[in-house]
């Protein structure tokens, strides 16, 4: 009979240890007892440099840190927010752990997201004798989504926020200025005759001459809390958190400036000859019963008023709020 067992494990260790899907061991006191053919080629790091240590996470990661194995065997449930990207809890028809996350991979030198299932064996008493952990390359799968989310909220064109991100922003931002007590801030940007330049020059340099002007404001905006997105056709706008009057009045400027000295060829501007920029500003500490909508009307008043005054200039929304 014991010989009988005595096989069986050999063959367990030896059917894991060529399983095609990497996989590698831990014993109840967290050391490493198999690591797999598999677990080798995807990780860089040769079984008997970890097998009988705790070193295990040298494969994933460039400082100590807790591997999805590790959390079963200490207990350790209520870290794995702080661990993982994706995770699911264990429950009482699932006994072990699936996570998901990006790992450095620093002897593999290469980034890689894994998806990471960790399940635990017990003796006949109850005991936990070891956790297994497998491994799966999702890498690619991960940058396929994350391409996708990013196109859904770019502007297809210009590469800046389109109008969904830019509503969610805005009412995110909004939320936070109230409740903070901050200040908030928008610009609505509007290419001067545009519809002239496309009659005059053509729909195929109207796009690049949006592409163009796209960048110019988008390098004039420094701060990563501040969002331009295309606000549609040729509009553009720009949402300014926690900032004063001066400041907002500044980056306008600024944006004016630099599409102004792109000198961009446009005969449809009878004034100017070239591309420019008219800008509506509102800046103001919002109350509760300020919506998006009022901000947006706000700066699109202002910005009429730019283009009434003579255009390519920067006009303030006389609000207060």
């Amino acid at each position: 009979m014991s010989n009988t067992i005595s096989n069986d494990r050999q063959f367990a260790v030896r059917l894991m240890q060529h399983l095609v899907v990497p996989t590698f061991v831990l014993n109840s006191k967290g050391e490493v007892i198999i690591w797999n053919k598999a677990c080798e080629t995807l990780t860089g790091i040769r079984a008997e440099e970890v097998v009988g240590t705790k070193e295990h996470w040298r494969a994933f990661y460039e400082e100590p840190r807790a591997c999805l194995a590790d959390v079963l065997v200490e207990g350790r449930d209520a870290e794995l927010g702080g661990l993982y990207e994706a995770y699911s809890e264990p429950g009482e028809k699932h006994q072990g752990l699936r996570a998901e996350n990006w790992c450095v991979m620093p002897k593999a030198a290469k980034r890689l997201y894994l998806a990471i299932n960790s399940g635990p064996i017990y003796d006949d008493d109850g005991n936990l004798i070891a956790v297994v952990e497998t491994l799966r390359d999702m890498t690619e799968q991960k940058q396929a989504e994350n391409a996708l989310k990013s196109l859904a909220h770019k502007d297809g064109l210009t590469g800046l926020a389109n109008r969904r991100t830019f509503d969610m922003t805005l009412e995110a931002d909004l939320l936070h200025a109230k409740r903070e007590g901050a200040s908030i801030a928008l610009l609505l940007c509007d290419i001067d005759h545009f519809k002239p330049y496309n009659d005059i020059y053509g729909h195929q340099r109207g796009d690049a001459c949006l592409k163009t002007v796209a960048k110019a404001i988008a390098d004039q905006v420094k701060r990563p809390t501040d969002l331009v997105a295309r606000y549609g056709g040729e509009e553009f706008v720009v949402i300014l958190p926690s900032i004063d009057q001066d400041g907002v009045m500044r980056v306008a400027e600024r944006i004016r400036q630099s599409v102004f000295d792109l000198n961009e060829r446009h005969k449809g501007n009878k004034k100017e000859k070239r591309v420019t920029l008219s800008i509506g500003a509102v800046c103001l500490y919002p109350d509760e019963n300020l919506t998006e909508a009022d901000l947006i009307e706000a700066a699109d008043e202002a910005l009429y008023a730019a283009k009434e005054c003579g255009r390519n200039q920067v006009v303030a929304a006389d609000i207060k709020s």
